[in-house]
């Protein structure tokens, strides 16, 4: 049996369910994270062998705690979907000698400067970038690289404290919006769609695909409160539409040597068909897509993740359904008092209906700025993607929520 390490097997949420799905596929696996056993969600629970409760910002007690574990039983791997935790478990891996990702081939993955560096160099078209970690260095930048342009953190996540700026005088209001950040990206901005590519991979090869459609894009969605942020995960990945970004996105799994695991990488397609990178983690995507992908699937990508990671292989999974979410943000603050235009669309579409998670009346709101999916999700599946752009545009615009 194969002893795997799992870091962080509770947190975030989705974490659980890739750690339920270690075991389901025979892996023993032993936990490490910073939740105290009985507030790790059911999943977690059941499907840990052993866990280790420790401090995952202190190294060197997570290394030790891992030493006196191996004095009882091998350690074969250790993985982690958790970004902020992911070059620790690439030492981790060095320090015990263990096959994996290294740190050398974790950091461009972390670190966006390198990554688009990287990409550079193999010839893969990325927005044109510089990389300041002072005010002097921004401003300079900026001059080298025009307006719009966008400023983000190197080893930020998602759209977290990334900003479009359409001149000197945005410019000069952003910055005192970064000065906790150490280091930024200032990069071109594209006028385009941003989609997303996410594979699983095991020895070098794509075992499987998935693209999604962001409506609008993420920045967008960062930028205003009161947009309704709306995902969809394509069915057909055959369209001529798609193809530019399937092929540079094994172009930039080939060119960072990524080997097994999850990956999650943005991708812009202009007017004019010209694809261009945005960025890629090693890790599955957020905002509850992996649900997304298992409601297109009909299927459990968890298990498949899980597969690909112990055996090197993985359950074919088939794309079945064109599959939309639809985020939801309060009006107002406070706490939820009413949630009106839901029986009409249920009424409407309530066979397309697949999940439905919003808070529930008396609850607090949620900080809009800190989470995609605000103060709920609707997510609704059809084979044609016209029906679903249809209902994410309605369960957008009719379906709100309200607070005081």
């Amino acid at each position: 049996m194969t002893n795997v390490v799992m870091i962080s097997p509770g947190y975030p949420l989705e974490m659980s369910y890739f750690t339920r799905g270690l075991a389901s596929v025979g892996a023993n696996v032993i936990g490490v994270g910073d939740q105290p056993r009985d507030a790790l969600p059911g999943p977690a629970r059941e499907g840990l062998a052993h866990y280790e409760h420790v401090s995952l910002a202190d190294e060197g007690a997570v290394v030790a705690a891992l030493r006196g574990l191996s004095r009882h039983v091998r350690i074969d791997q250790i993985e982690c979907l958790w970004e902020p935790y992911m070059l620790l478990a690439a030492r981790l891996r060095e320090v015990f000698g263990l096959p994996g990702m290294t740190v050398q081939q974790t950091l461009p993955f972390r670190d966006k400067e390198l990554m688009k560096r990287t990409l550079d160099a193999a010839g893969i078209r990325t927005p044109w970038h510089v990389s300041a970690t002072t005010v002097a260095g921004i401003w300079e930048a900026s001059e080298r690289i025009g307006y719009p342009l966008i400023v983000k953190p190197i080893a930020g996540a998602g759209s977290a404290d990334t900003y479009r700026v359409d001149s000197p005088d945005a410019l000069s209001e952003v910055l005192p919006l970064l000065r906790h950040v150490p280091e930024v990206s200032v990069e071109e901005f594209v006028e385009a769609e941003e989609l997303t590519y996410d594979t699983v991979c095991a020895g070098g090869r794509v075992l499987f695909e998935h693209i999604l459609l962001y409506r609008p894009r993420p920045l967008q969605m960062s930028m205003h409160e009161w947009v309704s942020p709306v995902a969809i995960s394509l069915r057909d990945l055959g369209v001529p539409y798609l193809q530019g970004g399937r092929q540079m996105g094994a172009q930039v799994l080939a060119a960072l040597g990524f080997e097994t695991g999850f990956t999650h990488m943005e991708w812009y397609r202009k007017p004019d068909g010209e694809v261009v990178f945005g960025e890629i983690a090693a890790r599955p995507p957020g905002v509850r897509v992996t649900d997304l992908i298992n409601f297109n699937t009909d299927d459990d990508v968890y298990v498949g993740w899980a597969e690909a990671v112990v055996h090197g292989r993985m359950r074919q999974l088939e794309h079945r359904h064109n599959v939309g979410s639809i985020c939801k943000r309060a009006h107002g603050s406070g706490r939820i008092t009413s949630v009106q235009g839901m029986d009409e669309l249920l009424r409407a579409y309530g066979e397309h209906v697949v999940l439905v998670d919003l808070l529930p009346v008396g609850a607090p709101r949620r900080d809009w700025r800190a989470t995609t999916i605000g103060d709920g999700i609707v997510i609704v599946r059809h084979h044609d993607l016209q029906r679903v752009m249809e209902m994410t545009e309605r369960f957008a615009s009719d379906l709100r929520l309200y607070a005081a």
